[in-house]
């Protein structure tokens, strides 16, 4: 084809355009009286262009807002993980062949200039990139949504590999400034902390706080090709000027003005902790912190008319819930709940009642893991000084609660105390997913498997009280970024079959099972993979210095270290295959270029040496002249958005191992599968569905089923067991243990081994016989290319289930009560 259409048509009219709107911010808006620009001036001057196509159409979806008022989401989270914008926008608006073109006429490499963006990194992983997902696709289906979160002035840090161990730096992402961003002083908000409560006959009063304001920074979130704008609005913290100085000690102006860091402090940093609860005071400033700036926002918007004016119109707050839809993702910003019947009781002057029924009928929480290491529950005693008056409304939620409890189980005291929102024992605390579940209306998991854990086991008691709250909702992904954006080749195969109509609607990728026997669909689907491997191959060769076989298979599980996703039984396997070709070296062994990616919490030691043991199995294996380029181990240093986008589109094999019943849905899984891997996973999270899309015969499945895990659990599993009775599991063990792959260090990984043996709670020696099996069959079906293209069609075709757009029709519809739409709004253009 000679114009690629999933980019855009690139008109003569338009590349002019460009280039003359370029060449202006280039010399105007940036370089000014420099006579020299550097690759960064170029980046900035394309980002400032393709931006300006973006603002009309920003103003005119707000202003629609305003003048329709419909009701509106509030997505809070405390992490949006966004990675770059340049090429999103790109793509969203059809912009990108018109933007390649112009930049090729003026002699500059497109691909350069967006290597210049950085990562906005503010999230972990899964919980943070579901977030981004999810702004793009309420966006795409013309919600009235805004994402609400913090501007964190270092995201994720960077992770550096420097002598096979994790180094952390800071990631100082706004060092060259955001040119996607606008600072909107005019929206400044104070949030109060600490202080104490008056009781009055006329109400309470929080009074002796000291403030901190809250500034918003506003993010363009584009839909795609609808010409709708949504935005993204996260909290930054600034010190008021009166700051430390009303307490006029004499002499300690300096110093006063010097601590109005402390106060700013709360959006300097994420932490940067995956599926593990930190109870830090700091942590509990930055959840409040964003729910209070928000909830203003949200209650002035409630309140004012129409655009652009500020007079109060609605007084009446029992139409809230028809107005405003709060999705808590995680609870994190379950503070949301008290705040808000803070707001309704104590400023609006509601009755309790009436306050918490509009309450539950506006807020709905998303839970996303069952691990009891997450699950947030702060001491009383901090919550006593930092928020005095959200403890007792707190408190007053958990009576009112109770009492409604006794009287549906009279005297079932063991129940009350399951059910109650303050834990007692050692030292008192709250129990913030109880909160969220008695405070919302709508309570869900994140893929049907993990819906149906929270019902049977971690709030079986909630659920059998008001089943009504519960529901599923399975995660997915933007098709934009995952599909169109990082595997353009794919994308431009896949039309040529169907048209253009899937990235819009992903359901319809189930037309290709019509062309699974077509000779040519098979081959250009080989081709655009090859392709791929092809550029990543280069991309690993620059950066790794190993000499990567592109006709090997690509083995890839990339996420976040930790012990129930099982990095580690990825390294047996990666072991046990190394010593069969060293004990067979003439075999026809399937060659594979095995990659693990992912960053370790700062402080969780054993996530830190599972890193050290696969770099050190790297070290001895890509070493090995035996082993030659049938086996190759890299560990891919500081995974990232930008990194995933890379990596992705060329794996052959995608790792989602975890033990059944831990992982809640996975969302890297759905990214490889629409990208054309196959996988091999244990029935846990969204696997369970995606091998009923794509059909049982087309996965790799193996391990306990959650049932078996309960099973082990009620007997008790016994590591050595299976050590005892497999001797290339021995072997394995033996090896790491005895210094085979740390010869200067022979006990490096003694912790390792002692915790594999001895307290293994995610049972890594249960699944590994029947792993092994399994990429046994892996490598098998390797070898016959064509009946791996052919499950590889069929994997994409059963993917269009795992669209973000199909989870945000559901939230939309079973939720919070709106309507998604396919309709456009007219461009700014097309105004007469």
């Amino acid at each position: 084809m000679a114009q690629i259409s999933v980019k855009g048509l690139a008109g003569v009219e338009n590349v002019a355009d460009l280039k003359k709107n370029y060449n202006r911010h280039l010399h105007f808006t940036l370089v000014k009286d420099r006579n020299v620009s550097t690759k960064r001036d170029y980046y900035f001057a394309l980002a400032h262009t393709v931006r300006d196509h973006l603002v009309g159409r920003w103003i005119r979806t707000q202003q629609s807002y305003y003048e329709k008022d419909p009701k509106r989401v509030y997505y809070l989270s405390l992490e949006f993980y966004m990675g770059r914008t340049l090429q999103n926008t790109m793509v969203n608006l059809a912009l990108e062949n018109a933007c390649d073109e112009a930049m090729y006429q003026l002699g500059l490499d497109m691909e350069e200039l967006q290597e210049m963006e950085e990562d906005a990194g503010l999230g972990n992983g899964g919980l943070g990139r579901l977030a981004a997902c999810f702004l793009d696709s309420m966006a795409s289906l013309g919600l009235a949504a805004y994402g609400y979160g913090i501007r964190y002035e270092f995201g994720i840090f960077n992770q550096k590999i420097s002598s096979g161990w994790q180094v952390e730096e800071a990631d100082d992402w706004l060092r060259y400034g955001n040119p996607w961003e606008k600072a909107r002083p005019e929206y400044m908000r104070p949030v109060h902390f600490y202080g104490r409560t008056e009781h009055h006959p006329d109400g309470v009063k929080w009074v002796d706080t000291q403030v901190v304001l809250a500034l918003p920074y506003d993010t363009p979130v584009p839909g795609y090709r609808n010409n709708i704008v949504n935005t993204m609005r996260l909290w930054s913290a600034k010190a008021p000027c009166e700051f430390n100085l009303k307490d006029f000690n004499v002499g300690g102006y300096i110093q006063a003005v010097l601590d109005r860091n402390l106060a700013e402090n709360i959006s300097r940093v994420l932490y940067p902790n995956d599926n593990f609860f930190e109870g830090k005071e700091l942590r509990l400033k930055q959840e409040y912190f964003v729910v209070a700036a928000t909830l203003q926002d949200i209650i002035r918007r409630f309140k004012a008319s129409k655009f652009g004016s500020r007079d109060i119109v609605r007084t009446d707050f029992s139409t809230l819930p028809d107005k405003v839809a709060i999705q808590l993702n995680d609870t994190h910003p379950a503070l949301a709940i008290p705040e808000l019947m803070r707001v309704l009781i104590d400023e609006e002057k509601l009755p309790w009642d009436k306050a918490w029924d509009i309450c539950i009928k506006t807020c709905a929480y998303t839970n996303h893991t069952v691990l009891p290491e997450a699950l947030e529950r702060w001491p009383i005693d901090l919550f006593q000084t930092l928020l005095p008056r959200h403890l007792e409304i707190i408190y007053e939620i958990n009576r009112r609660h109770l009492e409604r409890v006794s009287s549906l189980y009279p005297g079932d005291m063991d129940r009350l105390c399951r059910m109650s929102l303050i834990e007692e024992g050692g030292q008192k605390r709250v129990n913030m997913a109880h909160l969220c579940i008695v405070g919302s209306h709508a309570v869900n998991g994140v893929a049907r498997i993990h819906s149906d854990i929270l019902k049977a086991t971690v709030f079986k008691d909630f659920y059998e009280m008001d089943p009504h709250k519960f529901q599923n909702k399975t995660n997915g992904i933007t098709p934009r970024r995952w599909l169109v954006m990082c595997n353009p080749g794919l994308a431009e195969v896949i039309a040529e079959r169907i048209g253009e109509d899937f990235i819009r609607d992903l359901d319809q990728l189930k037309k290709l099972r019509d062309f699974v026997n077509d000779e040519a669909f098979i081959r250009d689907i080989a081709k655009v993979k090859q392709e791929n491997k092809m550029k990543f191959a280069v991309h690993l060769e620059e950066h790794y210095k190993v000499k990567i076989n592109p006709n090997s298979m690509f083995d890839i599980q990339v996420k976040r270290i930790h012990e129930y996703k099982r990095q580690l039984l990825n390294c047996l396997h990666i072991i046990t295959f190394y010593n069969r070709i060293k004990k067979e070296p003439n075999k026809q062994w399937t060659p594979r270029t095995i990659m693990i990616g992912g960053k370790a919490a700062p402080g969780y030691h054993t996530a830190k040496m599972i890193i050290r043991l696969i770099t050190a199995i790297g070290e001895v294996v890509n070493n090995d002249p035996v082993v030659g380029d049938r086996l190759k181990v890299i560990f891919l240093e500081n995974y990232k958005v930008t990194l995933a986008e890379k990596a992705i589109p060329a794996a052959d094999l995608s790792e989602q191992i975890s033990t059944a019943g831990t992982e809640a849905s996975g969302t890297g899984n759905m990214k490889f599968m629409l990208n054309g891997a196959l996988t091999i996973g244990t029935m846990d999270g969204a696997n369970v569905e995606m091998a009923e899309e794509a059909g049982e015969d087309n996965f790799f499945i193996f391990g306990m089923r959650v049932e078996d895990v309960d099973a082990m659990d009620a007997k008790g599993y016994n590591a050595s067991e299976y050590y005892n009775h497999m001797p290339e599991l021995k072997q394995a063990i033996d090896q790491i243990a005895g210094g085979f792959f740390s010869p200067k260090q022979p006990d490096l990984f003694k912790d390792i081994v002692n915790m594999l043996m001895h307290h293994d709670r995610f049972k890594v020696f249960a699944d590994y016989q029947d792993y092994i099996k399994c990429q046994e069959k892996v490598s098998a079906l390797y070898k016959k290319p064509k009946e791996w293209t052919k499950k590889v069609i069929l994997n994409i075709a059963g993917s269009g289930k795992f669209s973000s757009d199909r989870t945000i029709s559901q939230y939309a519809r079973e939720i919070w009560g709106v309507e998604p739409t396919l309709e456009k709004l007219a461009a700014p253009d097309d105004l007469k």
